[in-house]
Order: C-alpha cells, then sequence, then structure tokens
C-alpha cells in the first residue's frame, strides 16, 4: 500500500470570484540543464513537465486557472513564491523555455496564453513581465517549444512559429473554426497538430543559403477520425497515438504517418448486461471518451471515460484494465516507478493503481475487445483461432488499487509527480494540495531527529 500524507495546501482563488484551477506546470530551474528531461500532456490539460535529478536544484512548479492569475510554488515546502498578473481572462496553455545548453546566461522563461488572445512571456525567477505578444486573431489554445530549433509554436485558428527573440518567424493561413487544440513533434522537422477531427502534418523549414527565411508548410491531413480528437502523445520516436471524443483510438507511423493500428468498437461489456444495455452504454460518449494518454517503454495507459486500460505494445493487446477506476470521467493520468500509475477524476478523487502479473483464469480472459489491434476491419473466424489461442497461453495483467487520496471536495484536473518530493494535485475546489509520500517523510523525520540529537549530545548507544 502506498501512503501519501497532505504536507500543505492553498487556497488559489482571488477576489474576481469563482474559478476553476486547470493549469500547472512543472519547473526545474539549476545551473546546468543538461540532465533535464522535458514531456508534455495534451487533451483537456495543457502543460509542460520537466523532471531531472541535479544536486541542490531548486524544484518549482507555476499553477493556472480560469482567473488569468499564474502562482509560482515551492514544490518541496508548498509556499508561494510568485504571482503573474497580466492576462484579463482564463489560461488555456502553459509552457516552459529553457535556456539553450550553449547559453551562458542560465535563464527559463514560462509562456502562458490565454482567452483574452495574449499569450505572455515571463521570467521565471523574477516574475517579471518579459513581452506581451497581442497581435492573434483567436485564442491560442497550445503552446510547444521545440528544442531542438530553438522555437516555440503557437495553436489556434493558425499555426505560428517564434523564436527566443519573440520574433514571429512565419505562419499558416486560417486553418479551421475549430482550432488547433493539440501539438507534438515527430521526425523530419514536421509537428503533428490536432485541430477538430483532423490531424494536419506541418514541416519547418530552417533558413539556408538559398532561403533566409523560415516557412512552414502543410505536408498532409490524416482525416480517419469520426468526431473531435481529444488526446495526442508520443509514444516512442517512431510513433504517436491518438484518441476522440467517441473512442476511436489509432497509432500513427511518426515516419510516413500511415494507420498502425486501428480501433473504435472497444468497450466490452460484461457478458451479463442485455442488448438493451449494451446499446445504453454504447450511445453514452463520455463513458468512451479518450480523455488523456501516458505511455512507457513496453506500454500506453489510457483514461477511457470512467476506466483505465494497459495496451501492450510489444504484444499487441490490452493487458489489463480498471473499466470503473473512478465514479466519474478520469481527466488525467500518468506512469509511476515500478509499475505503477496515478490517475485524478471529475469525482474528486486520485489514485494509484499497481500493474500486477496474475494467474489467467478461465472465466476471466483478459478483454480483447478494447484496443483490438491485430488488423483492420474484419477477420474470419479461422484466421483469429490462433490468435486466441496466444492469448489463452500469455500471462495476464491486473490492475490493482493501492492508494486513495482523499482531500479534494471537486473535479482534480491535473497533478504533477516529483518522484522523490511527492505529488501536487490542482482541484476545481479551489485548492492546490501537496502530498508526500508518508513512508519516506516518516523515515527522513526519524533521521533528522537523531542528527539533532546527535549534534546536541543527547544521543547515547545503550549498552
Amino acid at each position: 500500500m502506498v501512503i501519501f500524507e497532505a504536507v500543505g495546501w492553498d487556497r488559489a482563488s482571488r477576489s474576481r470570484g469563482p474559478f476553476t484551477l486547470r493549469q500547472a506546470i512543472l519547473i526545474l530551474l539549476a545551473p546546468n540543464l543538461r540532465s533535464i528531461r522535458n514531456t508534455c500532456t495534451w487533451g483537456q490539460v495543457w502543460g509542460e513537465a520537466a523532471a531531472g535529478h541535479i544536486a541542490q536544484a531548486p524544484l518549482r512548479f507555476a499553477s493556472a486557472g480560469d482567473d488569468g492569475i499564474i502562482f509560482v510554488w515551492n514544490a518541496q515546502t508548498g509556499e508561494k513564491l510568485l504571482e503573474l498578473n497580466g492576462h484579463t481572462q482564463k489560461i488555456t496553455a502553459i509552457i516552459t523555455f529553457p535556456s539553450l545548453e550553449s547559453c551562458e546566461e542560465k535563464r527559463q522563461l514560462i509562456l502562458t496564453a490565454s482567452a483574452d488572445r495574449t499569450v505572455i512571456v515571463w521570467d521565471s525567477d523574477t516574475g517579471r513581465q518579459v513581452q506581451r505578444i497581442s497581435c492573434f486573431q483567436s485564442t491560442v489554445k497550445c503552446l510547444t517549444v521545440l528544442q531542438r530549433l530553438d522555437v516555440w509554436l503557437s495553436g489556434g485558428n493558425d499555426l505560428c512559429v517564434w523564436n527566443r527573440k519573440l520574433d514571429l518567424l512565419c505562419k499558416t493561413s486560417y486553418l479551421s473554426d475549430t482550432g488547433i487544440s493539440a501539438l507534438v513533434e515527430i521526425p523530419k522537422n514536421c509537428v503533428v497538430a490536432a485541430a477538430g477531427k483532423e490531424l494536419i502534418i506541418f514541416r519547418l523549414v530552417a533558413p539556408t543559403e538559398v532561403s533566409l527565411e523560415w516557412d512552414i508548410l502543410e505536408v498532409k491531413r490524416l482525416l480517419d477520425h469520426q468526431d473531435n480528437i481529444l488526446s495526442l502523445i508520443n509514444v516512442n520516436d517512431l510513433s504517436f497515438v491518438t484518441g476522440s471524443h467517441i473512442g476511436e483510438l489509432i497509432i500513427w507511423d511518426a515516419l510516413d504517418w500511415t494507420v498502425q493500428a486501428y480501433e473504435r468498437n472497444f468497450w466490452d461489456p460484461s457478458p451479463q448486461l442485455d442488448t438493451q444495455q449494451e446499446i445504453k452504454l454504447c450511445q453514452k460518449s463520455n463513458d468512451i471518451s479518450i480523455h488523456h494518454f501516458t505511455c512507457d517503454e513496453e506500454n500506453v495507459f489510457a483514461a477511457v471515460g470512467r476506466g483505465l486500460y494497459v495496451y501492450n505494445l510489444q504484444m499487441k493487446r490490452v493487458i489489463a484494465c480498471q473499466k470503473t477506476a473512478h465514479d466519474s470521467n478520469v481527466l488525467h493520468i500518468a506512469k509511476l516507478p515500478n509499475r505503477q500509475l496515478i490517475s485524478c477524476s471529475e469525482d474528486g478523487s486520485v489514485r494509484i493503481w499497481e500493474l500486477r502479473e496474475k494467474q489467467q483464469l478461465a472465466a476471466e480472459p483478459v478483454p480483447t475487445g478494447f484496443f483490438n489491434m491485430w488488423g483492420f476491419g474484419r477477420v474470419n473466424k479461422q484466421a483469429h483461432q490462433p490468435v486466441k489461442k496466444q492469448q489463452e497461453n500469455a500471462t495476464s495483467y491486473s490492475l490493482e488499487l493501492i492508494g486513495d487520496l482523499i482531500g479534494h471536495s471537486s473535479s482534480v484536473e491535473v497533478f504533477l509527480y516529483f518522484e522523490d518530493h511527492g505529488l501536487v494535485t490542482c482541484s476545481a475546489d479551489h485548492l492546490i494540495i501537496l502530498w508526500k509520500n508518508g513512508e519516506r517523510e516518516s523515515r527522513l523525520r526519524s533521521l533528522r531527529l537523531f542528527q539533532k540529537l546527535e549534534e546536541n549530545g543527547d544521543l547515547h548507544l545503550a549498552l
């Protein structure tokens, strides 16, 4: 059992009235940024997390909500460090822009986008407003940094490319009324953008001796989804995955942009349900919306409606699931060490799960209706028999609940995991709660006590 204890909390509400805290970003500042690893999460949660192991590095994170205010916090103590005021409406996206390794001045920037159609660049050390960009014709819904090219992108009804000096390098023409909701970088200087039901592949053209200007070219539109795309992440260097409002899951090849696997009829109702109930389940779109993904080297973890599903990349099948992991929709998930997973939900709960091997029972087959990625379209029964035999002989897994963090009274929109430094959860109840691993904190308190006794000369060895 994993035990987390709440060691601090703060109300982020202001005098403007009720609001929902939706954004959170982890900031790790240090003299040397080489060991920092950046990952982005998309869908209904926007943000960026930078994690690393650097001695004496101050670990900080920023949160933002519907009131347009950004707070910077100390992730170890929960102390409020900075308050950033400048936006007049809710924050729609937030990322960090680290300095280059070759740059002598190690200054990290915070970029925030708002429904007021502005993007503000902040100095993360002082909270000073570096620049305000207000030339957008629509709300910027997502931001992403291409560290290798030292540029950042803003996505709304068009896609803009900016440099570190905040110069607009190039932009696309008007794309759609829906606007770009998510962006990820893929090989060959390309990015893939989710805009409504479509995925649009863009290629960035850097300046050369022939052409001194930046350019962005639309390469291809992928029209395989039949409903709005809610989640988009990179699986690895060679593939990415998307999930839609009606439960379509597609794994794509990141090099040629072809479909590697496709599944939409994933809901696998229990055998005891009658036909009427099955139809009712399939018609409830909230039960099958894919709100969020996370992954590791072996698995893709999907938040589908109220449930959690684990798809193994090597076995090419679902190896474990919890169809009702929460009482309401799961909004955000993240992979923890030791085959563990953490999830948060609209019902205000935060839960920790562990992926365990179990003995396969004849009465409890691993569900194959979800993410059935053996082929495209229908397959005949004879061709499918070897697959069933292989699944029956395979090791079975289960997702077991090992921790439940009780503290919020409303929807938990996002959380940040800081490894040894604990966990921060952000909720619509205006609370930010800092959680610590109870066992680890108990050991540290005991260690500090013995150190203090030894310093005071009060520690004596019993003979």
